[in-house]
């Protein structure tokens, strides 16, 4: 076994939350540690229901290097999810994006390479740009980067970094990249639960330009289940890739979370689009299923999706404060 106690960085926020939740329940023995700076996406509700005799929790930055030293020569593997990672908010103020997902990125990998400890970088499709939205085409591991935002250059310097450390430094490590993720303790600003918050408090979803833009859905326990499955028989210098084969576009998604809400599905505001709007992502991930024996099991997207909205049904106060944030947000730009 690779790992016994792990860091977590980004543990408090959507992936990563659920990451620490699987892995606590499914695992008796190992001890997390989160590392987690709390900025608007990070919540410690989405972890504070979890038994503390095996998680820890640091409040922290991963730019922080004598911290990320003190954590990192405690443990057997690091985990990345933190990270910058919404395309509006890079658009408009990219630096931070350039501090977490670059200067973060690297002051982790030199805390790895000094105490020789497993690092796991946890990417994004969105590294790779986009394809046009009529073609079959997907990407594949060795497929071009060709970034278009702030927030997906930066992710793809980031990966890049830790393929420069393998090689050069000769670190043990791996990277995944995942197609969009859905389901339980997703921040509102991302369109599946800012849809189903704005459905349920009786306001007109909204969809950029004709909402035509195409992505690949993959929930978000199936990714989680997909980078346990690395770190128990992944191989160093490695990328996999994480897919449920379930292309959508956008406007499909919000028609669909009307339905199942019980909402007219056209009764959909379209807001200008966003600048350098990706069309299309798809990841083929055959060769990382046959690698790591592993397979989604949410291959039914409708009942996913179904269950999501059950979730947020459920934890209308987890999400309520948050949904006025982005509302306010949203108007100080000038979107609605």
């Amino acid at each position: 076994m690779r790992y016994q106690k792990i860091l977590v960085t980004g543990g408090a926020g959507f992936i990563g939350a659920n990451f620490v939740r699987y892995l606590l329940k499914h695992d008796q023995k190992v001890e997390i540690t989160v590392l987690d700076k709390l900025t608007y996406a990070g919540n410690l509700d989405n972890i504070a229901d979890l038994s503390t005799e095996r998680l820890h929790v640091v409040v922290g930055d991963i730019c922080d290097a004598p911290l990320v030293d003190q954590l990192v020569q405690t443990v057997d593997v690091v985990m990345n999810f933190a990270a910058e990672s919404h395309n509006d908010n890079s658009l408009a103020d990219p630096r931070p994006f350039l501090d977490t997902n670059i200067i973060g990125t690297y002051t982790l990998l030199e805390a790895v390479r000094k105490y020789r400890v497993f690092y796991h970088h946890v990417s994004t499709d969105e590294v790779f740009g986009d394809l046009p939205i009529d073609s079959t085409a997907t990407f594949q591991e060795e497929s071009r980067y060709q970034p278009s935002s702030p927030y997906s250059a930066t992710k793809a310097g980031s990966d890049h970094l830790v393929r420069a450390w393998i090689r050069s430094f000769g670190i043990q490590a791996t990277i995944s990249n995942s197609s969009n993720n859905y389901g339980p303790y997703q921040y509102v600003e991302k369109l599946i639960p800012r849809t189903i918050a704005t459905v349920m408090s009786d306001e007109k979803p909204q969809v950029f330009g004709s909402g035509k833009q195409v992505r690949d859905w993959l929930h978000v326990t199936d990714h989680v289940r997909g980078l346990l499955a690395v770190l128990e028989r992944g191989k160093s210098g490695q990328t996999y890739l994480f897919s449920a084969n379930c292309q959508l576009s956008n406007l499909a998604v919000v028609q669909k979370i009307m339905d199942q809400l019980g909402q007219d599905p056209s009764n959909i505001s379209h807001v200008a689009d966003r600048p350098g709007h990706d069309q299309r992502y798809a990841l083929d991930a055959s060769r990382t299923m046959a690698a790591l024996d592993w397979h989604p099991v949410f291959t039914d997207f409708d009942a996913g999706l179904e269950e999501t909205i059950a979730w947020y049904q459920t934890h209308q106060n987890w999400w309520q404060k948050a949904h006025s944030i982005v509302e306010v947000k949203y108007l100080q730009e000038g979107r609605r």
